[in-house]
């Protein structure tokens, strides 16, 4: 079915940072038509959804790149739209700690980094001071972060998309549908989905899981693929919910591109615990047994992803021996609450990240947007990106209003 409305900007994805994009260009932009549009029946169906819910503080990210800008200033701005439209959410601090001796100089390292990413309020605090915070928790020391905290990102992402439609009653957000193909004109492009086609002047595309392939449809050059890694997370019984009291997190290890197993309150008052992370078979597989034969294809016919198993061997074949034995799961918990036993923890969520991983098998990439001719591709958005997501659509807003000349639409 065509569509005859011509929308000026449709952003392919209804995530949080497709959401906020489309939030973002409609307020400073009111006139525009904005159409979104996501392939699951639900928006936030995929990583958005799936994560543990953290606002996270910039102490990890490297001083000057786009996720420690993005990740301090998008969080100030979540908390305050949290406050504004009344949306769950507790700025209750987290412990970073450390349990040997060997961790302490990359201790110094995220804590000098979070002083140089203006994390406000951090401080080294001593073993002591973090039984008085976390009382099961066994350390050497560790670093207080008083403005990290814990948020509903489905609910963020809901009213975001509320109030795009309130700004804009002509612009429209339609679920259940896949983007197919897309045709470039001398004026429009044509978006051909699943069910409908649409016309547009220009697109954003917020793919998450999916971005590389959007991008190469759109002939995009890039060389790096994105590959996925299933989280899985248990949750503490209600025996055991007294031993978390906010957030704990291990100093991570600077060869693992992941930050660690960490316990995370969420924000309906239940304690989380994970995640592990495993290659998948299925780029959008939640479960174990998930396979998808395009998929698995796709990245084990690409170096890149032998190159990350080489380098990273010994921690692969762990995270899956974890993945399927709860003793060695809670075997890591303990690392930092000695005293868990089997009958605290119960299997829980899963979350489903997309890492951006180049030809030599980095994942550490910063977030990366690029334009190109009537579109703009957010390549790479891994973690923080759901706290940076206000910050990230500002961005993009900024990079619309210069390619697409947003005033002239």
């Amino acid at each position: 079915m065509q569509n005859t409305k011509i929308y000026d900007i449709t952003i392919v994805g209804g995530g949080i940072v497709g959401v906020a994009t489309a939030y973002k260009i409609q307020i400073k932009h009111p006139s525009l038509k904005i159409l979104i549009i996501e392939k699951e029946q639900k928006l936030a169906a995929h990583q958005t959804g799936n994560n543990s819910g953290v606002i996270h503080s910039g102490l990890y990210y490297k001083p000057g790149s786009a996720k420690a800008k993005t990740c301090v200033d998008g969080r100030k701005q979540l908390v305050q739209f949290a406050k504004e439209y009344s949306i769950k959410h507790d700025v209750c601090g987290k412990v970073v700690v450390a349990v040997e001796e060997k961790e302490l100089p990359f201790m110094d390292k995220i804590f000098q980094n979070g002083l140089d990413n203006n994390t406000e309020g951090i401080e080294k605090i001593t073993a002591d001071q973090v039984k008085e915070i976390e009382p099961y928790v066994k350390s050497i020391g560790g670093i207080w972060v008083p403005c990290t905290g814990i948020i509903d990102y489905k609910s963020v992402t809901n009213k975001l998309a509320e109030l795009v439609i309130q700004k804009q009653p002509e612009s429209k957000i339609v679920l259940g549908e896949e983007v197919l193909e897309y045709e470039q004109g001398q004026e429009n492009t044509e978006v051909i989905t699943s069910k409908n086609k649409y016309i547009t002047k220009y697109m954003v595309f917020c793919g998450g899981l999916q971005a590389d392939r959007l991008a190469k449809k759109d002939n995009v050059e890039l060389k790096e693929k994105i590959v996925s890694f299933r989280g899985d997370y248990y949750d503490l019984t209600e025996q055991a919910k007294h031993k978390v009291k906010n957030l704990v997190y291990p100093v991570p290890n600077p060869d693992f591109p992941f930050l660690g197993v960490h316990f995370t309150r969420m924000i309906d008052g239940g304690i989380e615990c994970g995640p592990n992370a495993v290659f998948t078979f299925k780029r959008e597989g939640y479960r174990k047994t998930d396979f998808n034969i395009k998929d698995t294809v796709d990245a084990l016919t690409y170096k890149g992803t032998w190159k990350l198993f080489f380098n990273n061997f010994g921690f692969a074949a762990n995270e899956y021996r974890r993945a399927f034995s709860k003793k060695l799961f809670l075997k890591t918990l303990q690392r930092l609450i000695p005293d868990l036993t089997m009958d605290d923890i119960k299997p829980g969520g899963v979350g489903v990240r997309a890492m951006l991983l180049s030809e030599n098998g980095d994942t550490r990439d910063d977030f990366r947007i690029e334009y190109k001719d009537k579109s703009i591709h957010v390549l790479n958005a891994p973690s923080p990106a759901a706290t940076a997501c206000l910050a990230i659509g500002d961005a993009i807003c900024d990079m619309a209003e210069k390619q697409f000349n947003l005033a002239k639409l």
